[in-house]
């Protein structure tokens, strides 16, 4: 312990300790006023109509849309001859965080054309005849590409229900007692990646991503259960202080914007767990890659943007398969 100042190196550490880069700000001194300097800007429309694909490019570029030469075309013949009026920013901004990796669909049921010559399926398609091709599969799923999680039939279990399941003489809602009746419960899994969150900010990045197929796996059907989770980890070169590799190389750079691959090891698997724990479910088995190397032609191979691959089985009453349709009066 010393009184004198921190240097800027150990600032920097200290604050890379503590910060939670996705949702804190660092303030050097103290605050005099809550107000943030910020002033929304007006609503724009983009000159479509007058300047064409150009115009959608510029914006593209000064707000960082990601628009590829097919979504320009695509959002040119949507406003120009479909719409017959020049798009707002906030639509074109709505329609980039749409194509972002949380939904791809769109992406793997389109056209895929290889070399100019266009194939007879799509990329969804040949994932889907897996299934459909397969008739011993077919028997044995029941929910698969729809609602928030795969299922296939499960066991004929005992559970504890209450008596109007069995009873048509008792009204849903009214007093009852609990009966033991057999079940039948189908087996669920789901699973998605939580990637650029866990490599920005390791702990709450796989922490949401846990929480976010959490919520999958209860929302499947009308309702299930969450029973233990699984993860997945790929990272590139741990360079572990005092345990040297001959295969790792400590003089490759990393974005300043990313965690260390070891502090995504660490800190991502803290972060998965504990919100598996908050829920009580527990987390019974995954994987780790890390790899980082140079190939004979020189080209350097490395997860920097981590994987983070979270997934959990459930089970669901297989009498909760299917979602009602909505109806005007319902409330949410």
């Amino acid at each position: 312990i010393s009184s004198e100042p921190l240097t800027k190196d150990q600032e920097a550490a200290f604050v890379a300790m503590i910060h939670d880069r996705m949702t804190e700000m660092v303030y050097t001194g103290r605050l005099t006023s809550f107000e943030t300097g910020i002033t929304p800007k007006p609503v724009r429309w983009i000159p479509v109509l007058k300047e064409g694909k150009e115009a959608l490019r510029k914006i593209s570029i000064e707000d960082g849309l990601g628009f590829d030469d097919w979504d320009l075309d695509y959002y040119l013949n949507l406003y120009v001859n479909d719409l017959k009026r020049d798009p707002s920013d906030v639509e074109l901004f709505d329609f980039a965080q749409s194509n972002s990796e949380h939904g791809r669909h769109w992406f793997f049921s389109g056209k895929m054309v290889i070399d100019g010559v266009e194939k007879p399926s799509s990329l969804f398609r040949l994932v889907k005849d897996t299934l459909e091709k397969n008739p011993n599969a077919n028997k044995n799923s029941t929910i698969a590409f729809a609602d928030n999680s795969s299922a296939i039939t499960g066991a004929k279990i005992k559970s504890l229900v209450p008596a109007y399941g069995l009873d048509s003489k008792v009204q849903a809602g009214d007093p009852c007692a609990y009966v033991d009746a057999p079940i039948d419960m189908d087996l669920i899994y789901t699973a998605e990646t939580h990637n650029m969150p866990t490599g920005v900010c390791p702990f709450a990045g796989a922490e949401t991503g846990t929480g976010g197929r959490l919520r999958d796996v209860q929302a499947t059907g009308i309702g299930a259960h969450y029973v233990a989770g699984t993860i997945g980890y790929c990272v590139g070169n741990l360079n572990i202080p005092g345990h040297e590799v001959p295969y790792e190389n400590k003089g490759w750079g990393y974005p300043s914007t990313l965690a260390s691959p070891l502090d995504i090891l660490i800190e991502g698997s803290n972060g998965a767990s504990d919100y598996g724990n908050k829920f009580g479910e527990p987390l019974i088995l995954g994987f780790t890659r890390s790899t980082g190397i140079r190939t004979n032609g020189g080209e350097r191979r490395e997860w920097i943007k981590p994987i983070l691959f979270t997934g959990g089985f459930g089970q669901m009453d297989a009498r909760h398969r299917k979602k009602g349709e909505p109806a005007v009066g319902m409330k949410v």
